[in-house]
């Protein structure tokens, strides 16, 4: 379970949010502060997964407290929250190593949904620091002459962390585009792609469907990816909103998607209005994740 701090100037803020937080079955909350200060220093002292932090406070402010608590070496993850809708300082939040936004006032839902996907990511990087930390024992105990060994990473391995980054590791397409991405690797090694029809059934089979069923369930796997793409398009577009020189958006933005639908996106997020062109292409983004996780496997042999 996550153990979380909570740092907010207001009593009823740092009340709802443990509440939720706690009664949510997200966590338990092992400590909170009212000021900047004040929570560097029981951070530093509890150390908590997950720091849900309020940008603006008197003496010092959310972003300066991160700041510090990094530069001491605190390595939880954090979670800002803020009634402000500025741009910059949003964009100053994520430079200094916020990895999600909630806007005040505090909605039960809106924090229940950010918080999950905050423990998402947190299991996530968790297997992956034990695989990390079984490679150096294994590299380790062959070292003296004997030759060293390597896991090479699967697939799903290579995937992971790629749906992180795009914030959809948890949406239930995904599961669906790990099982065509691992029979593409496993079956396919031409530069194209088959038909997504093609891909859809083969995702449906690894359901165990057969016969009239297989069509059925390639149909909603279609669905399911279609929706997932589209989550990847939006997360990608609001992280552009806010910081367009950001790591994550300069490299999925232009690679995975159409220049104008993610324009369109932007747009829509920014004015909060939908726009009714605004579309992905699903047969680029399976072809350009197909060939990065080939990449990447290839380079690991």
């Amino acid at each position: 379970m996550l153990s979380f701090g909570i740092v907010d100037d207001d009593a009823v803020s740092r009340l709802m949010l443990q509440t939720i937080i706690e009664k949510g079955g997200l966590g338990e909350v092992v400590a909170t502060a009212q000021s900047g200060t004040e929570g560097e220093k029981v951070l530093l002292e509890t150390a908590p997964d997950v720091v849900v932090i309020d940008l603006l406070m008197p003496e010092q402010d959310g972003i300066e407290t991160i700041i510090r608590l990094k530069d001491q070496g605190f390595q939880g993850k954090y979670v800002m929250i803020s009634q402000i809708e500025n741009k910059e300082m949003i964009g100053k939040a994520y430079q200094a190593g916020v990895e999600f936004y909630i806007q005040k006032p505090i909605n039960k839902i809106e924090v229940e949904a950010v918080l999950s996907k905050v423990n998402e990511q947190w299991n996530i990087s968790r297997s992956l620091r034990e695989i990390k930390e079984s490679l150096t024992k294994l590299n380790l105990l062959n070292m003296g002459g004997m030759e060293s060994t390597r896991k090479k990473r699967s697939a799903r391995e290579i995937l992971q962390p790629i749906f992180m980054d795009m914030g959809i590791v948890g949406d239930s397409g995904s599961r669906d585009l790990m099982e065509i991405i691992e029979y593409l690797t496993r079956h396919h090694k031409a530069d194209g792609i088959p038909p997504l029809k093609e891909l859809y059934e083969t995702a449906a089979r690894a359901h165990k469907m057969s016969g009239a069923d297989v069509e059925k369930e390639g149909k909603a796997v279609e669905q399911r990816i279609r929706r997932t793409v589209m989550a990847a398009l939006t997360n990608i577009a609001s992280i552009g909103l806010t910081d367009y020189s950001n790591p994550k958006f300069e490299h999925y933005a232009p690679l995975y998607f159409e220049f104008q639908d993610v324009r369109l996106k932007m747009k829509e997020i920014d004015e909060q209005e939908k726009q009714e062109k605004c579309k992905v292409n699903i047969k680029k983004f399976l072809q350009v994740l197909y060939l990065e996780v080939t990449d990447k496997l290839r380079s690991e042999q």
